[in-house]
Order: C-alpha cells, then structure tokens, then sequence
C-alpha cells in the first residue's frame, strides 16, 4: 500500500513539486505532511481534481539549533520564493518551536516534539499521520506510523494524545462537508 500510496499522492502536481523542491532548502530533516497528503488520496477515490478541497500543505522541518521565529521566518521566505509559481498555499513550521505558540493557539500547553515524525504523531486523527520527505540524493521516504488501512477506507479515527477533542470534531466535521463518504469515528468518551 506504500507504494499506491506515493503513487497518488505524487500524482497531485503540488505535492509532486514540492517533494521534488523541498531538498533545495537545505534542511537537515523535513517532511511534506497532513492534508495535502490524504485528501489527495480521498480526491482520488472519489474521482475529484487531485487537489479538491485542500487547504494547504504543510512543510514541516525540525531545527532545535534556533528556536526564534526570526530564523524559521527565513526558511518561510525562502520556500515562498522557491515555491511563488505553485498555485497552492505551502504552509512552513519549524516544529521543534511548536510547543512555543501551541497553548496560545489551542487553549492546552503543547509539549516539545523531539522530531517531524514526533509532531506528525501528534496530528488529531490517526487519519492525518503521513508524511514525504526526499533526501538530497533522491530517495523518497514514507511515514506512515498507522499504517495506511483507514486512510483507503475513509476512515476518521481520533489521535488524542495532545490535540483537544474540539479541535478533532471541528477537523473531521470540515473534511466531511468535503468529502461526505468519510466515516468519521466519535471521539473516545473516556477523555472528555
């Protein structure tokens, strides 16, 4: 199934470009993620443009060695320029800074992620743990820390190991509008 799964998702030329792109920041470690990723997947099990319905994408890099947002904003600039001709939004977070706004931005404190694949565990549903990465000599790396199961059967399956329930109802109510087909599992009851 990884390879079906590379197999789409490089289909959506966004996700293409970006992979292939990426490198050329200069980032010890980074990972395409999130929904670019699997509503690329749910667009084509439904037959829809590959790019139906997605946000953005998220580029995620891990960089302990400078946690000012002065140094994760210059990565941002420099992938706009590296990405200003692709139609998409290409949304760039220094995850090992994350723990700095989370609480802010989500009402609960966020813990420190000790890598990409740390924080793509994180995500809020099972659903949105995947992540693309291509080394500088062209080897393309898949995380798929749950496997890819729910993800071809439409699956919404909660995460709760740091994202609050609110933020995983709110999700997999928006992707449903999106995609109705979806099956989205409730939150478990014995963490409300």
């Amino acid at each position: 199934m990884r390879e079906r799964f590379l197999e789409i998702a490089l289909a959506n030329p966004v996700v293409a470009t970006i992979v292939d792109r990426a490198p050329k920041l200069g980032l010890s470690e980074w990972y395409l993620t999130a929904g670019g990723l699997f509503q690329t997947v749910w667009n084509h099990i439904d037959g829809r443009d590959l790019g139906a319905g997605i946000k953005d994408y998220d580029l995620f890099y891990f960089d302990a060695g400078d946690l000012s947002y002065d140094a994760e904003d210059r990565v941002i600039r420099s992938a706009a320029e590296l990405f200003a001709d692709v139609d998409a939004d290409v949304e760039v977070r220094n995850e090992a800074r994350v723990h700095l706004w989370y609480e802010q931005h989500f009402g609960i404190p966020g813990v420190p992620f000790t890598s990409c694949r740390d924080a793509i565990d994180h995500f809020a549903s099972t659903t949105c743990c995947f992540g693309i990465t291509k080394s500088a000599g062209g080897t393309v790396d898949v995380y798929a820390p749950h496997g890819y199961d729910d993800l071809f059967d439409m699956i919404v399956r909660p995460n709760p190991v740091l994202a609050p329930r609110e933020v995983y109802e709110a999700k997999a109510a928006r992707w449903r509008k999106e995609w109705p087909a979806l099956t989205v599992e409730p939150w478990p009851e014995t963490l409300t």
